[in-house]
Order: structure tokens, then C-alpha cells, then sequence
């Protein structure tokens, strides 16, 4: 009898600035395409997170006023490594990303799994 796997909690993790010039709706849609890959993941059975959906309000209310000033910077990445901390996996998508790529090189020296497409991840239902 083959057992299903069990759910996990899985970052994703993706561009969000790369090739956006910051450009708001630019930045929007990167978070929509990671958006889209959390809800691919939780129609898996998978508690899907994003440092973004976690970070942005944060960074709002902060009084940050532009991507990548003091507050933005106090935020934005280091949130994301909490998180990471108690994800059990990522799933890497998207192109060119220092950040996605920093939370995968993370993940992998944490001993986590770590996915590189919705493919590959075991759908726990």
C-alpha cells in the first residue's frame, strides 16, 4: 500500500525585484506568479508561504516610501529567512533572482528540501 506524502510548508520563492526596475506593476506581477505557485501548492495538500505576502505589509507600516530604502532593506530579505527557518522546502521558480537564490543555497545548507518546479512536488492529498 503506498502512503501519501505528508503536507509541507513551502516557501516559494521567486523574483521579485530582478528585471523590474521596480516598476509597481512589475513588482505586482511577480508577486502574482508566486501567488499562483502557492495556490498550485495548497491545491496539493502543501502550506505554501511567501516572504513577500508576510513582508509587504510589514514594510508598509514601517514607513518605508520606496523599494529598497532603510525601512524596505530592515524587512524584505530577513523576513524571509524567519520563514525559512521553519519551512520544511522550497520551490524555486521564476528567472534571475539573488534573493530566490539566496533562500535556495539557505535551504539546501538547512538540510531542506528544495524544488525547482510544481512537477516535482509530491502532491499530498
Amino acid at each position: 500500500m503506498q502512503t501519501t506524502p505528508r503536507p509541507l510548508m513551502i516557501l516559494v520563492a521567486g523574483p521579485y525585484r530582478s528585471g523590474t526596475d521596480d516598476d509597481p506593476a512589475r513588482l505586482a506581477a511577480n508577486v502574482d506568479v508566486m501567488n499562483q505557485a502557492a495556490l498550485a501548492l495548497f491545491r496539493a495538500g502543501h502550506l505554501p508561504v511567501t516572504g513577500e505576502a508576510l513582508a509587504l505589509p510589514l514594510i508598509g507600516l514601517a514607513g518605508s516610501t520606496a523599494v529598497g530604502d532603510p525601512a524596505f532593506d530592515e524587512i524584505f530579505h530577513p523576513i524571509s529567512e524567519r520563514l525559512l527557518s521553519r519551512c520544511d522546502a522550497v520551490l524555486r521558480i521564476g528567472g534571475p533572482s539573488a534573493g530566490a537564490d539566496l533562500m535556495t543555497s539557505q535551504a539546501r545548507d538547512q538540510g531542506k528540501q528544495v524544488f525547482q518546479s510544481l512537477d516535482t512536488v509530491p502532491d499530498a492529498r
